[in-house]
């Protein structure tokens, strides 16, 4: 098996349901100029500066962060096991598809944010914790 990545053409990619709207929001706006800026080899310092200067809650990072903690806010195993009992095939099927990259788009998260050292050493952790509770 290789490591190579698939690589797939542009025009066959498929975002999720509401991913363009959420990358083309005015909150991405500083990002995207960064990433525009950096592309066509221009200065970045200005984009970085704007960045920079925004409040934590308007941050791309604390998109990502809130939303898990309105996630899992009332999470309980017990009742994931009700729901897990009682899916019907095709509705388990649906929620194993959405979250079927989840992990390793969280993986990615922490490793940028943390570092690679930072994200296995928290993963590993919370595997561990995981298997005991």
């Amino acid at each position: 098996m290789s490591d190579e990545p698939k690589r797939i053409p542009i025009n066959e990619l498929i975002s999720e349901e509401g991913a363009h709207e959420l990358a083309t929001s005015a909150a991405m706006k500083p990002y995207l100029d960064f990433m525009m800026a950096e592309i066509q080899g221009h200065d970045t310092t200005a984009q970085l500066k704007a960045i920079a200067e925004l409040p934590l809650e308007k941050r791309y990072v604390w998109r990502i962060a809130s939303a898990l903690k309105w996630s899992f806010a009332d999470f309980d195993d017990v009742t994931v096991g009700l729901d897990e009992q009682t899916l019907s095939e095709e509705d388990f099927g649906k929620v194993a598809e959405l979250l079927k990259f989840r992990p390793v788009q969280f993986c990615l998260f922490l490793k940028a944010l943390f570092g690679e050292e930072e994200m296995e050493r928290l993963m590993a952790e919370a595997a561990a914790m995981a298997k005991q509770g």
